[in-house]
């Protein structure tokens, strides 16, 4: 029986014995509004004013202040290169015959996996919580969180996806229940 505790094991996530009908499938990347082509406009205008204001200043007799348009360039990449590397995180959510999959990889933590028997499933989602801010996969006391970066609307179309999918697994012939 497939275990509602998670695992950290890395590895591929069709490493499932034998063919499995896929009810649900649903990978979840955080928003991120401004892409490669957009940041390098971006980066040419912001160092294209600090080299015009550079040039005022240098040209007033303040050269000190030179350095610190380049300082806020510098300052202004990284926070770009961090907000990328963390667009690289997603979950990803698999329904199949057997189990319902979550895979949630992370730019600098090792990649988890949660297992749960779909017959116990239960989704949970209310905006108007505090727990609101995710949609809230739980069975038999084990509980996971996903989608907590997507906006509202987003997880709520992803938690009546999910618990659309959870009904067509359980509509007959569903597969049994496990004893337990």
């Amino acid at each position: 029986m497939p275990s509602d505790r998670p695992t950290d094991t890395p590895g591929d996530a069709s490493a499932s014995v034998g063919p499995s009908r896929l009810f649900f499938d649903a990978i979840l990347h955080p928003h991120r509004s401004l892409g490669r082509g957009g940041f390098r406009t971006l980066m040419g205008v912001v160092i294209l004013l600090n080299l015009m204001v550079a040039g005022v200043f240098a040209a007033n007799g303040a050269w000190p202040v030179i350095p610190f348009c380049g300082l806020d360039v510098l300052v202004l990449w990284l926070a770009f290169r961090v907000n990328y590397r963390a667009a690289r995180q997603y979950e990803r959510v698999r329904l199949t015959e057997a189990e319902l999959t979550v895979q949630r990889v992370h730019w600098k933590a090792p990649e988890r996996r949660w297992r749960f028997h779909p017959h116990w499933l239960r989704v949970s989602h209310d905006e108007r919580s505090a727990e609101g801010r995710q949609v809230t996969l739980s069975s038999h006391g084990q509980s996971v969180g996903v989608g907590a970066f997507l906006s509202p609307a987003e997880r709520t179309a992803f938690a009546r996806a999910l618990d659309e999918a959870l009904r067509a697994w359980r509509r007959p012939p569903c597969p049994p229940a496990p004893a337990g």
